[in-house]
């Protein structure tokens, strides 16, 4: 079934944020500018991310653009575990600590915009975040990347499925390809690796 919302353009975005010395990041879609004068953009993220809660408790935030010549791995960095679990700049070093103190990432981006929040609206799944612009740069004049883009090209191509059927339902994240199991996903569902909603998700029969 076709579904008009899936015909949005969306950009992909890494979001950094600090906290009592520690830095964290996750991928993101939903940034966009909101105004000229002053210089406003919104963010969305999901309630149950780390640098969600980061942000809110410290309302500074930088959004570093993702461009087409990212590698899979920045992707399976900040989008597939949770810095509740890893440092995720561990071994990550393409970084530029920037004014505020938060991250910009250096590599696979061709700009960062740093941001101080001075508006927040709880969205039910998701906070809303405005704030204005403190800083921003140019890193390199690669086209932004796209989703559609990612999912046509950077994303791992889903294993082919065997001749043979044994009628198991999974559905499959198209963002991580975390798999869930069952005829049917449960209410609200969000993939526990990357928090895709399961709208998102393939139902594919093995």
């Amino acid at each position: 079934m076709s579904e008009p919302l899936f015909n949005i353009t969306y950009g992909l975005y890494v979001v950094t944020a600090r906290k009592d010395g520690r830095d964290n990041g996750c991928i993101a879609d939903a940034f966009g500018q909101v105004t000229s004068a002053p210089e406003q953009v919104s963010l969305c993220l999901n309630k149950d991310g780390l640098t969600c809660r980061m942000i809110e408790e410290t309302g500074i935030f930088t959004v570093s653009i993702i461009s087409m010549d990212a590698r899979y791995e920045l992707f399976r960095n900040f989008g597939f575990q949770s810095g509740r679990d890893v440092d995720k700049f561990k071994d990550f070093n393409d970084v530029r600590r920037v004014a505020d103190g938060t991250l910009a990432i250096t590599a696979g981006t061709n700009a960062f915009i740093s941001v101080k929040v001075n508006r927040t609206v709880d969205l039910g799944t998701h906070m809303m975040f405005i704030g204005e612009v403190t800083e921003k740069a140019i890193l390199s004049d690669a086209p932004s990347m796209t989703y559609a883009y990612y999912r046509a090209n950077v994303r791992p191509t889903p294993v082919a499925q065997s001749d043979e059927t044994t009628g198991e339902v999974v559905w499959r994240c198209p963002i991580c390809g975390f798999e869930y199991v069952g005829e049917e996903l449960p209410p609200d569902f969000v993939c526990p690796l990357c928090l895709e909603p399961g709208s998102e998700f393939e139902r594919i029969v093995r």
